[in-house]
Parts: structure tokens; sequence; C-alpha cells
């Protein structure tokens, strides 16, 4: 199979302008181009753009798939609303790094998983993964985290390195933040096991009471100043950075609930991984067992009845037997060979073995010239 790349760009915050899209069309003549996308797929050739200048340049978002097994995500969002020591603390390997690029934190977390080529599709793939920015532009930094088990997962850590602050909800994702665990296809055991650290999410809505006390408490200055950026600068994310420092306050001021779980090592989180992994394991065995013997018992009980409602009847089956036999067909073999099974079978229930033994020796000796039958009564134990 040929290789198959897809490269898509999104432009969220504002969009490209008509300069900025006749760039972009210098580089590709059949790529998709709008105000806010840059979309392009190569069954051959390669991407003639260098993604990471792009980003810094034009972009937002940022998504690479790669039919053998590479699958890329970039998000850029302004420093102002995500500082480049915290994207780092988190993003420490190659499968998830952060750079500072004119006044924008760059973001990117790379999933390798080698195997078979096969096709696929990259079309509405950025989509449910998109929300994963802003709820990073609102402080939520459970994809930071999740950056970091990816570097723990590839084995960028040493056993001994320290895990960041592990933020809350890790186990109550958002339907993005699932989209993005299964895009960088994050192992679920490792996941669980980080998740047993973090706090639950609380209530998640503004207080309008602590708000409005937040607001009367800023200097009349600052208070100008966000209101003249608001009305001249356009900034759609002015009200994210407003929402941020109010979090901050709360956090300085100790009103926000929640303690910090002792930190654990890559060593620790693998460990608690791989019993989980066990835990599974052997909850599907036990799982497996459980319905093999409710099978078991269901078939037990439906014999039970087959047996019940031919007891009574059996010189009716042994002539029907005779029959059968004596036409020498293959179908009529095998239900005489299924007749004599049930007669077996209800002759043991009623201790009567005996004598079934004697009248099956009798059909071996009559049909002695029938191979074919013969080794389909021994191929059933008869």
């Amino acid at each position: 199979m040929s290789e198959y790349q897809y490269y898509e760009f999104q432009a969220i915050d504002r969009p490209l302008t008509a300069e900025q899209m006749k760039e972009l069309r210098s580089y590709s003549t059949r790529a998709r181009i709008t105000r806010t996308s840059f979309v392009n797929d190569y069954s051959w050739g390669s991407f003639k753009g260098n993604e990471d200048a792009w980003m810094e340049k034009y972009f937002d978002a940022f998504l690479y798939v790669a039919n053998w097994g590479t699958q890329v995500l970039k998000l850029r969002l302004p420093s102002r609303l995500l500082d480049l020591k915290t994207a780092q603390e988190y993003c420490a390997g190659d499968s998830a790094y952060a750079w500072e690029s004119q006044g924008n934190i760059i973001l990117s977390f790379v999933s390798e998983e080698e195997g078979e080529w096969d096709w696929v599709e990259g079309d509405g793939i950025i989509s449910p993964v998109i929300p994963v920015r802003a709820e990073l532009a609102h402080g939520d930094l459970r994809a930071l985290y999740l950056g970091w088990l990816l570097c723990v997962q590839h084995g960028e850590l040493d056993d001994e390195d320290t895990e960041p602050a592990v933020p809350p909800g890790l186990g109550q994702l958002s339907a993005s933040l699932e989209s993005f665990v299964s895009f960088l296809r994050i192992d679920e055991d490792l996941l669980y096991a980080a998740a047993q650290a973090s706090a639950a999410v609380g209530e998640t809505q503004l207080s309008r009471d602590e708000v409005r006390a937040w607001v009367a408490g800023l200097p009349a200055a600052e208070k100008d100043d966000v209101l003249t950026r608001l009305i001249t600068d356009e900034d759609p994310t002015l009200a994210t950075e407003l929402v941020q420092r109010f979090h901050k306050h709360r956090d300085d001021t100790g009103q926000s609930s929640g303690a910090s779980a002792a930190r654990r090592t890559v060593g620790e989180l693998f460990k608690a991984a791989q019993a989980h992994t066990e835990e599974r394991r052997q909850a599907k065995a036990r799982k497996r067992a459980e319905e093999a013997q409710r099978r078991e018992l269901e078939a037990a009980a439906a014999r039970a009845r087959h047996l019940d409602e031919i007891a009574g009847r059996e010189p009716q089956l042994w002539a029907r037997i005779d029959t059968l036999v004596a036409a020498t067909q293959p179908k009529s073999y095998d239900e005489a060979v299924s007749l004599l099974i049930d007669l077996r079978d209800l002759a043991q229930r009623q201790g009567a073995d005996r004598q079934f033994r004697m009248k099956l020796e009798a059909i071996y000796v009559a049909h002695a010239r029938k191979p074919s039958f013969l080794k389909r009564l021994s191929k059933a134990g008869l």
C-alpha cells in the first residue's frame, strides 16, 4: 500500500488575511485553503512548508496523520494564558514538548505506533480535539498532564523522575479530552493509575458574588485598562485571561478546595498501571469462566428437557434408527447417530446402560459392511 499523509491547520482566534492566504497558496496549488484553515493530503510527494513555522506565524492548531502510525497535534495559545515554565514542566520529552514564539506558547504532542500500514482518513479527526485548546486557555491542565503521561508511556523519562502536579478531573475527562487520549493512544491502565491521585472536579460555574467582590477590589486604573482593551482590541482571549486571573486569586487566597496529593515517581506509576492491567485480566478471566459456566448450565438444562421429552419413546426411536441406516445416505447416518446419542444419555440417566450397549452391538453387527456409518459411530464415541 502506498503512503498517505494528511495535514490540517486551523486558525481559531483570528482568520487569515488575504495576503496570508496568498502566501500559503504558494506552497500548494491543490490544498483546500479558507480564511480559517489549510488542508492537504499526500499519497505521493510531501508537504513543502514547515509546520512549526506556520504555527508560529499563522495558525492555532495543527493535525498530522500518516498511515505508518505517526500522529501529531500542535496547539498555540497566547503566553498570557499559559506560561512556558508550566508548559515545559509537563511537556518534558520528545512526545510532548513546548516552546515560545512571538508571545505565544506552542505545544506539540506526537504519538508513534508501529504496525502494518493501513489507509487512514484525516478529515474530521481534529474537530473533537480542538476544544482541548479552549480548556487549556481556561487553566485546565489535564491535557498537559496527559502529554506528560505520553512521554512516560514512550519511555522518555527515568523511573526516578517525579510527576508534575496532578490536575483535578483526570477520572472525569471531557469528551474532547477523551478524543485527545484516543488520538494520542495513551494506555488506559496508565491513565487509570494516574487518575487515582486526581481530585474530583468541583463546581465549575463561577460564583457571581465572588467575582463581583474580586472585581470590586481591582484598582480603578486596571479596570479602565481592561475595559479599553475589551472595546478597542477585539481580543477574543480577554475574557479567558480574566477568568484565569480570578482562579489564580482564589488559589493564592486559599479559597479553592482540594489538597494536592503526594507526587509519584514514573516507576511507581508503571507499577500501579501493571497492577491494574493484571486486575483487569483477572476480572476478564473470571467473567469468561462465569459465562462458560452459565452456558454449560443452560446447555445441561436444555439437554435434560430434551431427554424428558423422548423418555418413553425408546421403541419408536430404535425403529427410526433402523430406517435411517437402511437409507445409506450421509444425512440419514448423521440423524441416526444423533438419535443413538440421545438413547445412550437417556439409558445412562435411567440406569439402563447395559441394555443400550447390547442393542448398539447388534447394530454394529448388522451394519458391519457400512464403513461410513461405523466411522460416524466411532467418532461420536459410541
